[in-house]
């Protein structure tokens, strides 16, 4: 006893009166507890915390018996239901799935343009790129035959005033559509000397065309060519 002081005795009960606060305080573990508090999964619900990391959920299968998206609804909308129309473009739906006839239709009305324009201009580039090689060969032809004689074509491109389907339909793996265009145009071909033998320089004009355009569903180019043109009278 004579290496306990005063001081070291009031230590050892202070630690013993602290030891038997803390027990009643915090309890016995009866397996029945609360487990701690995880700020990590705080929020998530059972469901959540059972999902694996990183995962993109992917559609979900359709049920039996669930109707299926409308794969035709743009078409439908686009051409009356039953009409040969309408079978012509869901057959090319059918073969190329990315298929819109509205998209289709804009791009026409903007290659329709780009051709004129590039004929007038005897731009040979512009054609090949979007002409099939058929009539390719007799644009370029006429093309020569007008620079032979020392012609020009002065065409200035107003607008389009309508750009409708007429047909459609699958021939193999081709699409082919063909397009009713009423466009106005001030054109006139001037001959050596500057004098016009065609058209009217201060006139415009309207023109109707009927255009067929076509592509290759099987290609992974998504252009399509013009194939077959035809002026309505």
């Amino acid at each position: 006893m004579g290496f306990f002081d005063f001081g070291t005795i009031f230590f050892l009960v202070a630690a013993v009166v602290i030891f038997f606060q803390l027990r009643n305080v915090l309890g016995r573990r009866t397996g029945s507890e609360r487990p701690p508090f995880d700020p990590y999964t705080a929020g998530r619900t059972r469901d959540d915390a059972q999902k694996p990391e990183n995962v993109v959920s992917l559609p979900r299968k359709r049920a039996p018996g669930e109707p299926a998206i409308d794969a035709y609804a743009a078409i439908d909308a686009f051409a009356k239901p039953d009409t040969d129309l309408n079978k012509g473009l869901r057959a090319i739906k059918d073969n190329d799935p990315a298929f819109d006839p509205k998209t289709f239709v804009d791009g026409a009305k903007m290659a329709y343009e780009m051709i004129v324009m590039a004929y007038a201009d005897g731009d040979r580039k512009t054609l090949k790129n979007l002409l099939s090689r058929e009539v390719y060969d007799g644009f370029v032809a006429a093309i020569g035959d007008r620079e032979a004689k020392s012609e020009k074509i002065q065409s200035s491109f107003v607008g389009i005033n309508k750009a409708d389907i007429v047909s459609a339909e699958m021939k193999g793996s081709e699409a082919h559509i063909t397009l009713r265009i009423v466009s106005e145009l001030i054109s006139a071909t001037r001959d050596k000397a500057g004098a016009v033998i065609d058209g009217d320089p201060e006139t415009v004009a309207e023109v109707k065309d009927v255009w067929t355009f076509a592509r290759d569903t099987r290609s992974r180019d998504p252009n399509w060519k013009l194939v077959a043109t035809e002026e309505e009278d």
